[in-house]
C-alpha cells in the first residue's frame, strides 16, 4: 500500500515518543499508589486490590455502553469497597503532586520532539494513540516527560472518553470514527507488537520502533517496517 494517501499518524507513548522502562515504572506506580492511599487514611491494601481490579476490567473486552474510566470505577468498588466518586475527588492531587517522581522510570529522546514538529510542520494531524488505561493528568505529565505538550496532538486518548483499550480493535476502530479517518489514511507507530501492529488489521500502515521493543508472544516481525526511532526519523524525512 502506497504512503501517498497517508493524513494522519497515530503514536503510541511510552517505549515509543517516551523511551521507558515499563517494568520499573508499574512498580514505582503501584508503590506510590499505596504509599499514598495510606497518606490519605485508606486501607492500601483494599485499594490496591480496587485497582488491579479496574485495570484488569478495562482491558477486558467490552460491549461499548461503558467508558474505561466508568468500568475501573465500578470494579474498584466491587474490590475495595470504597466508594470511587470520592476516592477519585481525593485522590486526583496525586497526578500533579506525586505521580512525576516516576518520571526516572523513562528518558527523553530529543528525536521525538523533532520527529512530532517536523510532521505537524508538513501538516500531518497528529494522534497520541497511548493504552487510555490512565486519567488525562498522568498521560499529560508523560508527555511532559517525552519532552513534548499536549497541544502538539489532535487527539489523546485517555480512560475518560475511550470505551475499549489495547489491543483490541474496537480500540482503533472507535478512535478513526472520532478522528474522521479511514485505516488506509493513517500510519501507527508503536513499539508494541501485539498492541500497536495489529491495526495492520483494518488496513493501516504501521511502523515498529525497536528501541524498546515489545514482542510478547514471540510473533515474527520480519515482514515488518520496524527500526529504532533514529532509523524512524530518516524514514519520514525520505518518506512523509
Amino acid at each position: 500500500m502506497s504512503l501517498d494517501a497517508i493524513t494522519t499518524i497515530l503514536f503510541d507513548l511510552d517505549g515509543t515518543l517516551l523511551p521507558l522502562d515499563h517494568e520499573a515504572f508499574a512498580h514505582g506506580y503501584f508503590t506510590l499508589f499505596r504509599e499514598h492511599c495510606e497518606h490519605l487514611g485508606y486501607d492500601s491494601k483494599a485499594a490496591s486490590d480496587g485497582l488491579m481490579a479496574g485495570m484488569m476490567a478495562m482491558l477486558k473486552d467490552a460491549d461499548g455502553s461503558l467508558t474505561n474510566k466508568e468500568r475501573f470505577d465500578r470494579a474498584f468498588f466491587q474490590a475495595s469497597g470504597i466508594e470511587s466518586e470520592h476516592f477519585n475527588a481525593r485522590f486526583t492531587p496525586f497526578y500533579s503532586e506525586v505521580f512525576d517522581q516516576l518520571a526516572t522510570s523513562s528518558k527523553q529522546n530529543p528525536l521525538s520532539r523533532e520527529v512530532v514538529e517536523y510532521l505537524g510542520g508538513k501538516g500531518y494531524d497528529l494522534v497520541l494513540a497511548t493504552a487510555p488505561l490512565f486519567p488525562f493528568q498522568a498521560t499529560h505529565a508523560r508527555i511532559g516527560w517525552a519532552g513534548l505538550e499536549p497541544g502538539m496532538f489532535k487527539t489523546i486518548t485517555t480512560y475518560e472518553h475511550c470505551h475499549y483499550t489495547k489491543p483490541h480493535l474496537a480500540y482503533y476502530r472507535s478512535l478513526l470514527a472520532s478522528i474522521g479517518r479511514s485505516a488506509s489514511e493513517c500510519l501507527m507507530v508503536g513499539n508494541d507488537v501485539g498492541e500497536d501492529m495489529v491495526v495492520s488489521e483494518l488496513g493501516m500502515e504501521t511502523y515498529l520502533v525497536t528501541d524498546c521493543l515489545i514482542n510478547r508472544n514471540n510473533w515474527s516481525i520480519e515482514s515488518l517496517r520496524r527500526g529504532s526511532f533514529a532509523d524512524f526519523h530518516l524514514f519520514c524525512k525520505e518518506h512523509l
